[in-house]
């Protein structure tokens, strides 16, 4: 997802959107320990999404 996409999503939307990547990241590291993922960047690419999620939710809570 762009940053873009994300800027113009609503502070409500953008929350749910970080709960749900933060339980599909949990998933996915459970499913890595157990059998191992073919792609193992997907890992890093989820963190990272969450961290620029996080990040521009965090913009907004200072520019209010």
């Amino acid at each position: 997802m762009k940053v873009a996409e994300i800027k113009e999503m609503s502070t409500q939307d953008l929350r749910e959107l970080i709960q749900t990547e933060k339980a599909n990241y949990t998933q996915m590291l459970l499913n890595h320990t157990v059998s191992p993922l073919e792609n193992n960047a997907q890992i890093k690419t989820a963190r990272r999404n969450i961290a620029r999620l996080l990040t521009i939710l965090r913009q907004r809570e200072l520019n209010k």
